[in-house]
């Protein structure tokens, strides 16, 4: 009998500690679609469903520009950008994912590439590629966006190429002011730039 209790009390662990890796892996899934279906809200200019995927205290940072504070401020910012439409490209394809979960307290934090091609028919055509370092956070059973900074690695000319020198960061937005200042000061390519990473090892 006191075999069989010891066999069950194994099992019970093994159970328990497979439960727990299978929602580690349902949360992985869970963040990758989030964070790809931002990538894709954007590409087309879909400003409120990229927004939606906030949560209700999110931030925002890009490129330098300042943080934006709440989902709002967030979707203000985002209406901000050029609307989509014919001739307009703005592809924001999310890479490259390193995402370390805490599945018990529903937090995670994730490194992330984003490679960009941006431009507008007859006017201008540009490469760019940016570090993500995002936190996010379950709510109410759905992981949502909690803190989303884009650092700019490059933005280049498509017909200069990179062998000829960058674009400097755009350091503001027409009509909209940032709630607090950028937490980093920094110029793009081909200026060094090293996005602070979350992990020291994986």
């Amino acid at each position: 009998m006191q075999a069989l209790r010891e066999e069950l009390r194994l099992l019970r662990n093994d159970l328990d500690a497979l439960a727990a890796k299978s929602r580690k892996a349902d949360d992985y899934v869970e963040i990758c679609n989030l964070q790809a279906a931002y990538g894709y809200y954007v590409d087309k200019g879909r400003w409120d469903d990229a927004a939606d995927l906030f949560a209700q205290d999110a931030t925002l940072e890009l490129a330098g520009r300042g943080v934006y504070v709440g989902r709002e401020r967030v979707r203000a910012y985002l209406h901000h950008l050029p609307p989509y439409g014919r001739g307009v490209l703005y592809n924001h394809m999310q890479l490259q994912p390193v995402i370390h979960i805490d599945s018990e307290a529903g937090t995670a934090k994730g490194r992330w590439r984003s490679f960009m091609m941006v431009g507008a028919l007859g006017a201008e055509a540009r490469w760019g590629e940016a570090t993500y370092e995002n936190q996010y956070r379950r709510v109410d059973g759905q992981w949502r966006i909690a803190l989303l900074h884009g650092y700019m690695n490059i933005y280049t000319e498509y017909e200069q190429g990179w062998h000829k020198g960058g674009v400097k960061l755009l350091r503001s937005i027409d009509g909209l002011r940032p709630d607090r200042a950028p937490t980093m000061e920094y110029e793009a390519y081909p200026e060094p730039v090293i996005a602070p990473y979350h992990y020291d090892k994986v």
